[in-house]
């Protein structure tokens, strides 16, 4: 079960920040570019009452969360002490998508088990290998899953429009 009030609430006060931003317009300055990934990860916690992890793998012990602007992919990281582990593993947790307007006001999250996404994952496997080897070898591997991927295969479990809950689950 799913604690949509919670994480909305942790959103409306920490993540939309509206008395903040019309301070920003007001003194004409920018709204920053995004918001750190461990405020949505603290949100994906709240959301599912899973617990963050320690060390490096998903976010929180079930569940990685990922965040981008509406329409954007989300972006996956591997590091090269440790990568092909969280590879696995991405194969199995839940994963949280998190699609954001510019402001913040517009919301859609999105749940996806992992096994869904498997075949991505799999197909990274080589990919990520050989970013490993040879004189040339990355300390990093990146890739990113398209947004219309979750779009068609995600279950929207939140919505929030113009900074109000507007459905979910």
């Amino acid at each position: 079960m799913l604690n949509i009030a919670e994480a909305y609430a942790y959103y409306d006060q920490h993540i939309n920040r509206e008395e903040r931003f019309r301070l920003l317009r007001e003194h004409q300055l920018r709204i920053p570019g995004s918001i750190h990934p461990i405020d949505w990860e603290l949100f994906g916690s709240m959301l599912t009452g899973d617990q963050g992890r320690q060390g490096y793998g998903s976010d929180l012990n079930e569940h990685e969360v990922k965040s981008a602007a509406i329409g954007s992919s989300f972006e996956y990281q591997y590091h090269l002490n440790g990568g092909m582990k969280k590879l696995q593993e991405d194969k199995v947790v839940q994963h949280i998508f998190i699609s954001y307007s510019a402001d913040y006001k517009d919301v859609l999250v999105r749940m996806l088990p992992g096994y869904v996404l498997a075949n991505i994952f799999s197909a990274w496997e080589p990919l990520l290998a050989a970013n490993y080897q040879g004189p040339f070898r990355r300390q990093r591997f990146r890739r990113s899953i398209a947004y219309g991927t979750v779009v068609a295969n995600g279950q929207l479990v939140m919505q929030i429009g113009a900074g109000k809950l507007v459905s979910h689950t």
